[in-house]
């Protein structure tokens, strides 16, 4: 396929090299980042887009999208797929594919799950929303990008998953990293603790695959110096869309609202930024009981 790609971060550069490799010609697009090796740079969004099969935008928020949108849709062909990885608001991912599928294309929210590991590995999952042709459309490259795409239903759909999933891995990792504190205090060995819980009925994500403390289960961002694999402010972000999604549609998430109260904290108050998310652990070690 011919593809344009806009946004070349650092989960777009490592998408759309995957999609270079596998033989697909790749125009891309980023206001700073610089194409990666076999993909040809676009001076515009526009000129990325046009003549473009399928054009896949990675950017930062809702309202970044909405302006890319209105850019590019004009210069694709009908019948071409706007595919959208970001993770934004439902809002903005709904108003999107109304506005590509007024001009006769086809429209994809399909944000991600994996992190830059699983970008540049092509292992990422996929939560998409949209019609089941655009999906047909574009499963040939979720399938290079990653290793698992879930057609989750009509517009909108993939983030409402993205928003819900995240709102769990928040929620669940303040509780295992509050955990572990709490145990260095109780003098339970962080070895043992990972031992029972990870077998028992504590076993989550967070603490099987992504254990907040070094040297404990597999290797993970903690074993790193919390050199982020997803970062705290990331996390922030989308337990905030979680809440700005509840809110809309009047449902009571108390947990998720503490989360992104404590991550809002964490962030912009106790230097968090900059650390991965898993770096709660040591921000609870440091703290007594309020």
């Amino acid at each position: 396929m011919k593809i344009g790609f806009i946004g070349l971060g650092n989960m777009g550069a490592p998408m759309a090299a995957n999609l270079v490799q596998a033989g697909h010609e790749v125009v891309g697009f980023d206001l700073a980042a610089p194409c990666p090796a076999g993909v040809t740079k676009a001076a515009t969004a526009g000129e990325a887009a046009t003549g473009a099969e399928v054009v896949i935008t990675m950017l930062p928020n809702g309202a970044i999208l909405r302006a890319v949108a209105a850019e590019v849709i004009p210069a694709m062909v009908p019948g071409a797929v706007l595919c959208d990885c970001s993770t934004v608001d439902v809002e903005s991912a709904r108003a999107v594919a109304e506005q590509a599928a007024k001009a006769g294309l086809g429209a994809l929210d399909a944000p991600v799950s994996g992190g830059v590991g699983g970008a540049t590995a092509g292992t990422l999952t996929f939560m998409v929303g949209g019609t089941e042709d655009a999906f047909a459309t574009v499963e040939p490259l979720f399938a290079i990008m990653g290793q698992k795409a879930v057609h989750c239903g009509a517009p909108g759909a993939g983030q409402a998953a993205k928003i819900c999933n995240n709102m769990i891995l928040g929620v669940t990792m303040i509780a295992t990293c509050e955990a572990f504190a709490l145990a260095d205090k109780l003098g339970l060995d962080r070895a043992k603790m990972f031992d029972v819980v990870s077998t028992s009925s504590g076993y989550s994500w967070t603490m099987n695959a992504y254990c907040p403390a070094p040297g404990v289960g597999p290797q993970s961002p903690a074993d790193n110096g919390y050199k982020p694999g997803f970062a705290a402010e990331l996390m922030l972000k989308d337990l905030r869309l979680s809440q700005q999604a509840a809110a809309a549609v009047d449902a009571d998430t108390p947990m998720g609202q503490q989360a992104a109260a404590l991550y809002e904290r964490f962030v912009e108050q106790e230097g968090g930024k900059g650390m991965d998310f898993s770096a709660m652990l040591p921000r609870f070690e440091n703290r007594s009981r309020e």
